[in-house]
């Protein structure tokens, strides 16, 4: 049997998020793998990468497996029903919830993280928790059949994960080493508690004025998953 996976492909995703996830997952023996949005219109992701939909909501099949990457694009998401209904919709059988990054937020807004522990990017982690996530700070978290991924790089260690769950370690290794994937940056500055102060407070007044706008779109979200 063909194992049916969908990635969430929208404008301005951030197209690590996506794209390192995709290359494990399609590197799976029967198994095929969806970009979905709307419509089929070419997408422009947050760097600039043009990325092309396979398919749209309403002729998606049945997915054994939906992700949602995050990025800059994720805001509108959160508050758009035609997307939180369809990711509800594919949630409500798949055999995995997954999302990579800010993806996790979109998924909450859909109401699908209350009471889950979950994590996403160190600089809006503190978002979780008004969705009704238990925030965990930690690269992959995994609640049941919800299986979140942390900020970007974090997609491929989720992916490997879940090729193990889905077949068996030994296939998830093969990828790994067909990947090359063995991490040895450069430098230490790969999270808030390794990174250098001045990089950090760099990084943090960079994602400043987005956090203050996803803090505006999550308390709305939350509102209206109270009221539901």
């Amino acid at each position: 049997m063909t194992l049916q996976i969908g990635f969430l492909l929208f404008p301005q995703v951030q197209q690590l998020d996506l794209t390192g996830p995709y290359d494990v997952l399609a590197s799976l023996p029967n198994v095929k793998v969806h970009l979905i949005w709307k419509d089929l219109l070419p997408v422009t992701a947050s760097t600039g990468l043009l990325l092309k939909p396979t398919t749209t909501y309403d002729q998606c099949p049945a997915l054994d497996v939906i992700c949602i990457p995050g990025g800059s694009g994720v805001g509108p998401l959160m508050e758009d029903d035609e997307t939180l209904d369809f990711i509800r919709a594919q949630a409500a059988h798949a055999r995995y919830i997954t999302s990579v990054c800010t993806g996790s937020l979109v998924l909450g807004a859909a109401g699908l993280l209350k009471g889950k522990r979950a994590t996403t990017h160190w600089a809006y982690h503190q978002l979780l928790a008004p969705l009704g996530a238990i925030a965990v700070q930690d690269r992959v978290v995994r609640d049941g059949n919800l299986l979140t991924g942390g900020g970007i790089t974090a997609g491929i260690d989720f992916a490997l994960t879940l090729a193990a769950e889905l077949f068996d370690q030994h296939t998830a290794e093969l990828i790994q080493l067909q990947l090359e994937y063995a991490p040895a940056p450069p430098f230490a500055a790969g999270s808030p508690e390794t990174a250098p102060v001045g990089v950090l407070e760099e990084a943090r007044q960079r994602a400043a004025s987005s956090l203050k706008l996803r803090t505006e779109i999550t308390e709305r979200a939350a509102a209206k998953l109270d009221r539901q």
